[in-house]
């Protein structure tokens, strides 16, 4: 992965955080808990379905797989790193399914189905793996 493509990665990742961040911080403003984070749950494949396309059409040969894990992955080291211990000061919400792991579950599946749609529909006739016959 080279620097150029890694830095579109980090960035397509930081901006679905953040839009995770921005709907939990008014959800929690405008509703109870719970609500806000059924509605992240809710929103978080939608903004890295979206972030994907939009990471897909721009770089084309990206690997699915690979690119749902630094999604992912940058979510998690971000909540943990400063959500977790610097905002909250506590690892509580590492304890909820709803509040990180279905969230995460979420991005990391939405990412790679988004990617692997995206890869074939940009992939010439015939060099798609299962488009192709044995003879």
């Amino acid at each position: 992965m080279c620097v150029r493509r890694l830095v579109t990665t980090l960035v397509h990742a930081f901006v679905g955080w953040a839009l995770c961040f921005a709907t939990m911080g008014i959800g929690m403003t405008a509703t109870s808990l719970e609500n806000a984070l059924i509605v992240h749950a809710i929103g978080a494949p939608v903004y890295f379905s979206i972030l994907s396309l939009s990471y897909f059409r721009r770089c084309s040969d990206a690997n699915p797989l690979r690119t749902a894990t630094v999604f992912v992955g940058f979510v998690m080291v971000v909540d943990f790193f400063l959500v977790a211990l610097v905002i909250q000061r506590s690892l509580d919400m590492f304890a909820s399914a709803l509040g990180t792991w279905i969230p995460f579950a979420l991005i990391f599946s939405s990412t790679y189905l988004t990617g692997l749609n995206a890869t074939r529909d940009s992939a010439p006739a015939g060099s798609h793996p299962a488009s192709q016959r044995a003879d």
